[in-house]
């Protein structure tokens, strides 16, 4: 998941110009999909990060607002989450999707993640309220680390959480992860201290991201490999993902920002937000991503299809 890096580009290009960018949803109030009126007068674009999740989540919380009177647009064409939350804070954006950890670590400069997925939204939330962001209820998917294995091996080796996986002889403790993974206290040398892995150097290969997901499905390179969590490529490669039994990754759980300004002087925002949230599932986003990162779909109809099959729009 790029976004989980400061993106390298420049702020002052992001001011320069890099802001007026189009290819925007055309939605407008009271389209096809009209619900109500009751976020008349509502304007804006709804941002997103530059991977196919946050594209399908903007286009949706258009689509949703829209469909209750707002006029906003959808602007999926950032790159980076350092200038998506800029924008939020220049009001470029009216609001985006944002994940917990990034905002923990990243924006607010903790190293340390709060234990439980509810303990860190809500320190989160307060963290980010001191800079007028407000943080609408958050959805159940989390998009966080994990570890992932064909599920045929997995059954082969009955292993079914990363506690099982330190148990392993270390011949099968084989792992594809990222350069970036290997270095970070949140990434493989926390993780192998707190669940006591032991396998030698040799047994861990250095992959870029999306090689990793076919490469533990080969099983060629290593048993078990870095993903996220969300990704669609999880089911459509028959892997099963090993639970964090002792919690040690952050939680990196979905939840839409905003200024607190815009909601204190929109606040139906969040009871039409509340509508969508709670039916976003780590498995739901999943087949979604699945969609467009497998099967080649388009984010915005995957967007319209799945609010419209769940009568949102």
């Amino acid at each position: 998941m790029t976004s989980r890096t400061l993106a390298t580009a420049t702020l002052a290009a992001l001011a320069a110009g890099a802001l007026l960018l189009t290819g925007c949803t055309a939605g407008g109030a009271g389209g096809s999909g009209a619900k109500g009126d009751e976020l008349e007068g509502l304007t804006g674009e709804i941002g997103s990060k530059d991977f196919s999740e946050q594209y399908i989540l903007a286009y949706m919380t258009a689509e949703l607002l829209n469909a209750h009177g707002a006029d906003v647009e959808a602007n999926t064409k950032l790159v980076g989450s350092a200038n998506v939350r800029q924008a939020l804070e220049n009001d470029q954006f009216l609001g985006y999707w944002e994940y917990t950890g990034t905002s923990w670590i990243t924006y607010n400069g903790n190293t340390t993640p709060v234990q439980g997925a509810e303990a860190q939204f809500e320190a989160v939330k307060e963290a980010d309220a001191e800079s007028g962001i407000a943080w609408l209820d958050p959805a159940p998917f989390n998009n966080t680390y994990a570890f992932a294995i064909r599920q045929s091996e997995a059954d082969k080796l009955g292993v079914k959480t990363l506690s099982d996986v330190a148990k392993l002889p270390s011949a099968d403790q084989t792992f594809c992860i990222e350069s970036e993974f290997s270095t970070r206290d949140d990434g493989w040398p926390g993780l192998s201290a707190a669940y006591g892995f032991d396998a030698p150097a040799a047994n861990v290969t250095m992959l870029d991201t999306g090689v990793i997901y076919t490469a533990t499905q080969k099983g060629d390179d290593c048993n078990f490999g870095e993903v996220f969590q969300t990704d669609g490529r999880i089911p459509a490669l028959d892997l099963v993902v090993m639970e964090d039994d002792k919690e040690f990754f952050p939680s990196y759980q979905g939840g839409f920002t905003l200024k607190q300004s815009t909601l204190d002087e929109h606040p139906g925002i969040a009871d039409v937000l509340a509508e969508l949230s709670p039916l976003l599932t780590t498995e739901v986003m999943q087949t979604l991503n699945a969609k467009v990162d497998v099967d080649g779909e388009d984010p915005e109809d995957v967007a319209i299809e799945w609010l419209e099959d769940q009568g949102l729009i």
